[in-house]
């Protein structure tokens, strides 16, 4: 739902020095996270879950919205140089009926039955593969505003996004991000063929003795996986990494230290990444989205202020 808002006034109200850096008028605040949804602005030109997915295409930088830093509530964000090979695990948000045709951090109107985000430090605008790591579901959407500026949410979702990434119910849902280069062209993803049975066989018309069928006809062609399917499967069990270590008794330490509080299932990872043992301190797994947020505000009161989603 519309956590991102309670940024409400952006970016002038927010932080001294903000209006410099983005020309986007005050916009209205935003209800509390805990109300329950508006209803519609006004009734869609088409089911959510028909909006074809943004299109990526090769665009010029925005003249609005992408400063080299910024502020908002006091923390400062820098905005990527570079987009390419983004990748980020953790909480997405969506907005929608409050803010729908208010003006977005690149000047563009917000339209809630489009497929775009927001974010805080991407350049805009930007495409990004979205994945929710509970149903598999995914989209592609085109990034043009900042936020969401609450919580730990990575990233704040159109309504016809979350719509297609079934979240509109809980209103948040734990994903995956990453950017996608329109100058590369996107690899085809292929289903694994079905095994044909050892002898598969088929009666011919107006025949009752079975014909035996060709290897070619038996075999099932490879398809292409639309983005919108759940057929990619959800990526499993999900954790909170507290903290990565190459010393693996620096990552011991920081276990037994969580392992006195109320975090769940503590665990020292050991993972070996371009030639380097890494010693990943995780918690969990994690259920849902509140689980989550449950364990990364334990860690911070602890004064652990860079955890994140991980799978396992």
């Amino acid at each position: 739902m519309n956590t991102r808002r309670l940024l409400a006034a952006p970016l002038g109200l927010a932080a001294i020095g903000l209006s410099a850096c983005f020309s986007t008028p005050p916009r209205p605040a935003a209800p509390a996270a805990t109300s329950p949804v508006p209803p519609l602005v006004q009734p869609p030109l088409q089911p959510p879950n028909s909006v074809p997915d943004a299109i990526p295409r090769i665009e010029p930088r925005a003249r609005s919205g992408n400063p080299p830093f910024y502020a908002v509530f006091g923390k400062r964000y820098y905005v990527l140089s570079s987009s390419v090979g983004y990748r980020e695990r953790g909480v997405a948000s969506w907005y929608g009926p409050g803010f729908h045709k208010v003006r977005t951090s690149t000047g563009e109107s917000y339209d809630m039955y489009g497929m775009t985000a927001a974010h805080k430090t991407l350049l805009l605008p930007a495409y990004v593969s979205v994945t929710n790591l509970q149903n598999g579901r995914s989209v592609v959407v085109r990034v043009n505003d900042r936020g969401p500026f609450v919580g730990n949410r990575i990233i704040d979702l159109s309504y016809a996004a979350a719509a297609k990434l079934d979240m509109l119910r809980n209103g948040t849902a734990m994903v995956e991000v990453r950017t996608i280069d329109p100058s590369t062209p996107p690899p085809v993803v292929a289903a694994p063929a079905e095994k044909p049975p050892t002898t598969p066989v088929a009666v011919a018309p107006g025949v009752g003795a079975p014909v035996a069928l060709s290897s070619a006809a038996a075999t099932t062609p490879a398809a292409v996986i639309p983005t919108g399917s759940s057929a990619a499967a959800a990526g499993g069990p999900l954790f909170v990494q507290a903290g990565a270590f190459s010393d693996p008794a620096n990552a011991e330490r920081l276990a037994q230290q969580l392992r006195g509080g109320n975090y769940g299932k503590v665990f020292v990872r050991d993972d070996q990444i371009a030639g380097r043992r890494m010693y990943r301190v995780r918690i969990g797994p994690v259920p849902d989205v509140a689980g989550f947020d449950r364990v990364v505000a334990a860690l911070e009161h602890a004064g652990i202020h860079d955890a994140h989603l991980a799978l396992d």
